[in-house]
């Protein structure tokens, strides 16, 4: 994910930890920053150069620290934006002449890069794949081998106001309304009926966000559904006009067009914008990405009123699409016997990250040991929405972004329109995407 202070980002990816590599894939851009690289280096030399993003940086400090300190060894972390660090692994993987000895990767471009990226089977231990969420240890295994250890993860999970859910005349209210009581929901029911309840527009409160602009909410409610994969399944096939995608864009796209729950501008809201609104009060209840919890301003209207819960679920239960990052190193390197270890310590010494602002880690037991301490109140939900059975990776495809960026958020787009045909606009985009990955 980007920087920590979270400016406004583009809808492709919040953080770096949620989308792809963005324009177009397969360029060949210039190297960017520096660094003092593998070809040139000696044996002896004790030195590493690791490229990443701004949140690897922050996440990846501590970590750096402890490595110099237990080995002696010096680090270079050498920060690029999100879309020039894809453009220099790209180009320097594909010219064989990498100037760096460990590169942080995004999950979707895995499929791109792995072929000029190190094994690290022998890292992968039963202890360790046991300590890792189930996605997590599927996604970066490519013909056979592991090419990336995942250095930090996150999901979506539901965060709510809890001065508005604890107040005693809007739970009375609530239960003789729907006849149950007011929590935070576990369902697509139980959201659809809490964002009716609190959606207020004389009062500029509304239930939840609908994010039109952004297309991993969505394909969360997929898995919700059932579907065996989002968008593709297993074999590579086009599913996304299944009866599951079609129940995930129903309810998705009803809370707007017919319950009419979200504030206005729903086809055009990101996840910059969500996060903006429920930090005003403008909402109730949004489904987030986990380590925003932590990062609530203290002069939001929300902060010290808000609560935690694991993504909701639909039929196939609790499910969320992972976000995570990948520590590797290229293929043939001259200092990947010292760049194993330093990926091995990144590993070993994962929990350090979760003092860091961003404060995301990858092993379970990284977060468990913080998730009954104060503060840290997104740690349980997140861990239940991680370890959720019907939680999956999105398509290891190499034209992933492409058909988010062609197919998938434009349909979501059309969606949000009151009578919009849900069923036709799917069967529309099968159409492009069979065209995009042909």
């Amino acid at each position: 994910m980007d920087s920590l202070r979270i400016p406004a980002v583009n809808r492709r990816r919040f953080l770096g930890l949620t989308a792809g590599a963005g324009g177009a894939l397969l360029a060949s851009a210039a190297c960017g920053a520096g660094g003092g690289g593998s070809t040139s280096a000696s044996g002896a030399d004790k030195s590493l150069t690791v490229v990443c993003e701004g949140g690897g940086k922050i996440e990846l400090q501590p970590i750096v620290d402890k490595f110099k300190q237990d080995t002696g060894a010096t680090v270079n972390l050498v920060e690029l934006p999100y879309e020039g660090l894809f453009n220099r692994l790209s180009s320097e993987l594909a010219s064989g002449r990498p100037s760096f000895d460990v590169c942080a990767i995004d999950a979707v471009w895995i499929p791109l890069l792995a072929p000029k990226l190190a094994a690290l089977d022998a890292l992968f231990t039963p202890e360790v794949r046991a300590d890792l969420f189930p996605a997590l240890v599927k996604e970066p295994q490519v013909s056979g081998k592991f090419i990336g250890m995942p250095v930090w993860t996150n999901s979506e999970i539901l965060l709510y106001r809890t001065d508005l859910f604890g107040d005693a005349k809007e739970k009375a209210a609530f239960q003789k309304r729907y006849g149950y009581p007011l929590a935070p929901p576990t369902n697509w029911q139980q959201f659809t009926d809490v964002a009716q309840f609190f959606t207020r527009p004389g009062q500029k409160l509304y239930g939840t966000d609908v994010k039109g602009g952004v297309e991993t909410e969505w394909l969360a409610h997929v898995l919700q559904a059932g579907s065996p994969g989002v968008v593709l399944d297993d074999s590579g096939a086009v599913i996304i006009d299944n009866a599951q995608h079609l129940a995930a864009l129903t309810f998705y796209a009803d809370l707007n067009n017919k319950h009419k729950v979200a504030p206005a501008g729903a086809a055009q809201t990101d996840w910059n914008a969500a996060q903006n609104l429920f930090n005003q009060g403008q909402t109730a209840m949004t489904r987030f990405w986990a380590h925003a919890y932590r990062q609530i301003p203290k002069d939001a209207k929300v902060a010290g009123k808000v609560g935690t819960a694991p993504m909701i679920g639909g039929t196939a239960g609790v499910a969320g699409i992972p976000g995570p990052w990948y520590l590797s190193a290229p293929a043939g390197g001259a200092k990947n016997e010292l760049a194993t270890q330093f990926i091995k310590a990144a590993y070993d010494n994962n929990a350090l990250s979760l003092d860091t602002s961003l404060g995301l880690a990858a092993r379970k037991s990284a977060y468990q040991q913080d998730a009954d301490k104060p503060g840290f109140e997104s740690f349980g939900p997140l861990l239940t929405t991680l370890n959720a059975g019907a939680t999956r990776a999105r398509p290891a495809n190499p034209h992933w972004q492409q058909i988010v960026d062609k197919a998938l958020v434009p349909m979501l787009q059309k969606a949000l329109t009151p009578g919009a045909d849900y069923a036709a606009l799917l069967k529309s985009a099968r159409t492009q995407i069979e065209g995009i990955i042909k």
